[in-house]
């Protein structure tokens, strides 16, 4: 049976980031788009990155340009937006599919721990899984649900 840590996944540079690197850590994945209306929520996601980093907290970027053509830019260009217009410094992946026959191994994985009400299918950008220090996947966020929202929850796993 495969874990949260077992998989190893491209960076927006192309080079593998294993997984099993943020063993230990609480980790929020997110799906994300450049053109999005959530796309705001990169400066809360900024905020908690930075205010608990130190604590072993970790975010995972995954651009995905399947809602709507809003993530249209290369790795690089994705990048750069976000550095630029948010002044992220949190984990940026390469540009992945996160339903269908060409979704990345992780969101199957995570589709399948939190499927919830949603039946495991990602409805839009800014879905957002949330990973104990075990590799547990232990709640699963809309995109409407806001950074700020889910603090109190991330806090609580960091002990």
């Amino acid at each position: 049976m495969t874990g949260f840590y077992d998989f190893v996944v491209k960076d927006a540079r192309g080079g593998d980031n294993p997984l099993s690197s943020y063993e230990g850590k609480v980790v929020l994945v997110v799906n994300t788009a450049t053109g999005c209306g959530f796309t705001p929520q990169y400066a809360g996601l900024e905020e908690l990155f930075e205010k608990y980093h130190d604590r072993g907290f970790e975010i995972l970027d995954f651009p995905c340009d399947q809602f709507g053509h809003q993530a249209p830019g290369s790795n690089e260009e994705i990048v750069s937006f976000c550095t630029t217009t948010y002044g992220t410094t949190f984990p940026q992946m390469a540009k992945i599919e996160v339903n269908g026959r060409d979704e990345n191994p992780v969101y199957t994985f995570l589709k399948r721990r939190q499927g919830g009400m949603l039946g495991g299918v990602i409805k839009w950008n800014f879905t957002k899984f949330l990973i104990d220090r075990s590799g547990h996947v232990v709640d699963r966020f809309a995109p409407t649900t806001t950074p700020e929202a889910i603090e109190t929850r991330i806090v609580a796993l960091l002990g």
